[in-house]
């Protein structure tokens, strides 16, 4: 089965893909490469050797402005960078995680369809399907504690 794209074709019609549509996924592509990178054990021994190699060199620099400066600085662009990369991710994982699961709701009879892409609901609307699973977890337990008190009392 070939593979569907909504990229758009260039203007020469050669079914290339437009700019927006190769940076994005250049930009996926070093996402998931970099948080496996950097989410490794290495990265954070580089990281612990980093800060171990600066501050060691402070007695060096006399602990000057300029020597204080190079760690906040380069902290101060890892972490805007990191948000980045770190958001990236996390739609990326949140999406497929709405995909299996909307794929499970699907497969099960039973299950009630309209529950598929809750994630577009308002917050009023998931506040008001929480306040309908609070009921039925209530109730669930009601029957449950009746359940056992019947077992208990055939037991005896």
């Amino acid at each position: 089965m070939a593979k569907r794209t909504n990229h758009k074709r260039n203007a020469n019609g050669n079914g290339g893909r437009d700019l927006f549509c190769r940076i994005r996924d250049a930009f996926g592509v070093f996402a998931r490469k970099a948080s496996r990178i950097l989410g490794s054990a290495w990265a954070f021994v580089c990281a612990i050797v980093i800060i171990a190699v600066w501050a060691l060199s402070g007695p060096t620099f006399h602990y000057s402005d300029t020597w204080q400066l190079i760690i906040n600085t380069g902290t101060t662009i890892v972490t805007f960078l990191m948000v980045f990369l770190l958001q990236s991710t996390q739609n990326r994982d949140a999406k497929a995680v709405h995909l299996k699961l909307d794929e499970l709701i699907r497969a099960v009879g039973p299950a009630r369809n309209k529950l598929v892409d809750l994630e577009k609901l308002s917050d009023d609307e998931l506040q008001t399907l929480e306040q309908e699973f609070e009921k039925v977890r209530k109730k669930a337990a009601g029957a449950k504690e009746k359940v056992e008190e019947l077992k208990a009392a055939a037991d005896r």
